[in-house]
Parts: structure tokens; C-alpha cells; sequence
């Protein structure tokens, strides 16, 4: 019975673990008063207020990650 309770557990607490993705891309154009990045192959992200717009220029490699479950994007860094 133990057993059969812990495996619950820990399976509802995996349930609730965010996942995210992780998408590549060289910016096209920034949009500073939207806040939205677009790249190069077209996709556009909107850019969370903690991102230093400044940083991200046309030809700038960046790093966009995406919660898979909101679809919102939590960090842009730029990638090395």
C-alpha cells in the first residue's frame, strides 16, 4: 500500500513540473514598444519586461525559451 502511494505522489508531482522549449534563431527585428522579437526565419516572441532590449540587434544569435504549457516566453539571452 506504501508503495502504491508513493508512486501517486510522486506521478501527481510530476504532472505539475512546467516544461519548456527551447527555440534558436538570429533576430530580424526588435519592436521595443510591443516588445516583440522577430527572427529571421519569420516567428515573432513576445519578450518578457525583464529582457535588456538594448542587447538584441539585427544579427544578434539569441536563445528564446517557451513554457510549453502557457506558450509564454520566459528568458531571451543571447546565445554564444
Amino acid at each position: 500500500m506504501k508503495k502504491l502511494l508513493l508512486t501517486a505522489v510522486a506521478s501527481l508531482a510530476f504532472m505539475g513540473a512546467a516544461f519548456a522549449a527551447t527555440v534558436e534563431g538570429v533576430v530580424q527585428s526588435v519592436d521595443p514598444t510591443t516588445r516583440t522579437v522577430t527572427l529571421e526565419d519569420g516567428k515573432s516572441f513576445l519578450a518578457p519586461e525583464s529582457t535588456d532590449l538594448a542587447s538584441l540587434t539585427a544579427g544578434t544569435k539569441i536563445s528564446i525559451t517557451v513554457d510549453d504549457s502557457t506558450g509564454a516566453v520566459t528568458e531571451v539571452e543571447v546565445a554564444s
